[in-house]
């Protein structure tokens, strides 16, 4: 656990950093800076976008994580990179060719009930085809096991450049439709740094010869588009058919900083999904089933750990957060509550992802992919219009649920490993005794100092007791080192 342990604090770092600078944008500087309708289709973009990329990408960023281990020979292995520079334009020139015929009803369809959706449909193309081979480029430096930097851009780069726009349309140097178009731009010039640092990794050498197991390796393709664009929709079809099927743009910038709250729970898997990816793979190739359950085991438990962490800071100050920004906003207490459920079931599976998405097993993922990406849908359009954003919360949480615990059974009956351990059940016993604790409990100031002093004492006392009771020992050995105090 070493160089997962290394590249995932680092990565953890950044990632927050990125978080941080995100909390500023989403919670003040978009909420004061534009109307609820632009802040709303902002969201409404972006998330649209993230659910074509895998389209975009054609499966390419985790066929080349896959793969790349089990080519031995130079000749062999240019060749399969080659083609996984190239296979993403399999699908981005037909569907910019057709953008470019059928928008106007395309755009029609989209802005059935917010009529300025039509005006940014070439904005999402391009930040859709930019987010597709950013993470192609960052698949190219992780085979290489440096996520550090890539992970740096993915999570920080945007979010400073959306800072500076934000800035900039405030202060009257940028137009609306200059600070729009801006944004597009922020994400192609990611796309581009992350390449020229790949490239510094390993240049390409562009060979044209017959890639052995082809077959094989567009079948895998192929499934990951699908597979990848499940678990994209099941993260971000909710603020789409937000945008369907509310009357106003604005309960998605409501839901969007819900959202982005709980968002905040997945960093640390986030960060450290960069090296497990290949690791797994590299296990999975080497048929080191003993050390893949040790990764699987050891990732669960300390995701668990520190995702429950950032889960009870969360929880037990959203009241006082929501005192800091528009009251509006405050419609999306409940959002946070059950999302945050969910992604803390996301953590608690450790490497679960990378073990299903490296093995022979991908197909199952599609498969219950599909089932629950219907049964999201079909959630959603019952649930939108009655219950508006927290209808929509609920689709979501149903779906992440029944979608995480299909894999987590799907990964035991094939390969008879478990993520959980006794220390899984004494640190949930653990965080449900400190919601009851701490949850109807309140410092009487004003609600940063309350913040505060509250995220303080449960730092020190979680800390404290996951360290006396060993429940990690890979947190412990770091705590010891940190602190020197062994």
């Amino acid at each position: 656990m070493g160089l997962v342990a290394s590249q995932s604090f680092k990565n953890i770092i950044s990632t927050y950093i990125g978080f941080f600078i995100g909390a500023i944008n989403t919670l003040f500087l978009y909420t004061n800076f534009l109307t609820d309708e632009y802040f709303g289709m902002v969201g409404f973009m972006l998330s649209l976008a993230s659910v074509i990329m895998p389209l975009m990408a054609f499966g390419v960023p985790n066929t080349l994580i896959k793969f790349y281990s089990s080519f031995k020979s130079r000749v062999t292995l240019h060749s399969f990179l080659t083609l996984m520079l190239f296979l993403p334009f399999v699908f981005i020139i037909p569907i910019v060719i057709f953008t470019y015929l059928a928008h106007d009803t395309i755009a029609q369809f989209l802005a059935e009930r917010n009529t300025i959706i039509k005006f940014y449909l070439w904005h999402t193309i391009i930040i859709a085809i930019a987010l597709a081979y950013f993470e192609v480029f960052f698949a190219w430096a992780k085979v290489h096991m440096r996520t550090v930097f890539g992970n740096f851009m993915k999570e920080v780069f945007h979010r400073v450049g959306a800072m500076l726009l934000l800035v900039a349309l405030y202060f009257n140097w940028l137009s609306l439709s200059a600070f729009m178009w801006g944004l597009v731009i922020v994400y192609v010039l990611r796309m581009v740094v992350m390449c020229l640092f790949a490239f510094s990794i390993t240049l390409p050498v562009f060979y044209l010869k017959r890639v052995n197991h082809l077959n094989r390796i567009l079948k895998y393709a192929f499934l990951i588009i699908l597979a990848g664009s499940v678990a994209t929709i099941l993260l971000d079809i909710d603020k789409v058919m937000l945008g369907k099927y509310l009357p106003d743009l604005k309960y998605i910038a409501y839901y969007n900083v819900a959202v982005f709250i709980t968002a905040v729970i997945a960093v640390p898997q986030r960060a450290m999904h960069q090296i497990l990816m290949p690791l797994s793979a590299k296990y999975l190739n080497a048929k080191d089933f003993p050390a893949l359950n040790d990764l699987y085991k050891r990732s669960s438990i300390n995701l668990f750990i520190v995702g429950g962490l950032v889960f009870l800071l969360i929880v037990l100050n959203i009241n006082q957060l929501y005192y800091l920004i528009d009251p509006a906003y405050r419609t999306g207490l409940f959002v946070v509550l059950l999302i945050s459920i969910a992604k803390l079931y996301d953590a608690l599976l450790g490497s679960n992802n990378a073990i299903l998405f490296n093995s022979d097993y991908y197909r199952i993922v599609l498969i219950l992919g599909v089932f629950l990406v219907v049964i999201m849908i079909v959630l959603n359009r019952l649930l939108i219009p009655v219950y508006g954003i927290n209808g929509a919360a609920v689709a979501t949480f149903i779906a992440i649920v029944l979608y995480n615990s299909g894999k987590l059974f799907f990964v035991y009956k094939k390969l008879k490993i478990i993520p959980f351990t006794i220390n899984t059940v004494k640190t949930a016993g653990f965080l449900l005794v400190f919601l009851l604790v701490f949850y109807f409990w309140d410092f009487s100031f004003h609600p940063i100092i309350n913040i505060g002093l509250k995220s303080t004492l449960i730092v020190l006392v979680y800390s404290a007791v996951v360290y006396l009771f060993n429940f990690s020992t890979d947190i412990t050995d770091l705590i010891n080192k940190t602190f020197k105090i062994k």
